[in-house]
């Protein structure tokens, strides 16, 4: 594949990411205006009769835990005890680009565009289910936020692509050089590192 035909496919993917950001964005819209709820400064805020039938759709926390498989509350502490990693992942991250960001200028990744926490106002989940939900969206935002700020730190240090295809890559790493290209690194290493600085 020639470097044209690269670029042709990676304009159309933008394109399309921006379509499908565009529709994806209507569903949103239409589901606000089906389940009744409306965002006004960043909180969520259903209709009282919505509300009411929330209510209705929620199981009390002791009959939620007496019908959980066995297997599901012997497994509890286990999944928790991933807590304390992710708690020290999120700190050293931050304090890590707090520190090395400000030093080579990479512009520092906003914790807000990956942190969301919503669920916790569905009426339709008792207080085990609102903690899971509330779990659940920190180490999946955490990842997120994560992944972005190593990212980065490959850009600025490391930007050559893998001699083989690798699952699940970042998209920075379509503007990373060919496995190989000694010549594109040495030239162009400033440029890459460029589009980091803030």
């Amino acid at each position: 594949m020639t470097n044209n035909t690269l670029e042709d496919i990676r304009e159309r993917l933008n394109r399309l990411e921006s379509e499908l950001s565009a529709e994806l964005e209507k569903v949103v819209e239409r589901n606000r205006e089906k389940f009744r709820y409306t965002v006004r400064a960043g909180k969520v805020r259903f209709e009282e009769s919505v509300r009411a039938l929330h209510a209705s759709y929620r199981t009390g926390v002791i009959a939620y835990i007496r019908n959980a498989p066995i297997s599901y509350l012997l497994s509890a502490p286990v999944t928790y005890s991933l807590l304390l990693p992710l708690l020290l992942l999120d700190l050293w991250t931050t304090l890590f680009q707090q520190i090395c960001f400000r030093i080579y200028g990479i512009e520092i990744v906003a914790r807000k565009n990956f942190f969301v926490f919503d669920r916790q106002l569905l009426g339709y989940l008792n207080a085990a289910e609102k903690l899971n939900c509330l779990y659940c969206s920190y180490a999946n935002s955490l990842i997120a936020y994560v992944r972005e700020v190593a990212a980065r730190t490959e850009q600025f240090w490391c930007p050559i692509k893998h001699a083989r295809k690798v699952r699940g890559e970042h998209y920075r790493q379509d503007e990373f050089f060919d496995y190989g290209d000694a010549v594109a690194y040495r030239a162009d290493l400033p440029k890459i590192r460029a589009r980091l600085l803030d």
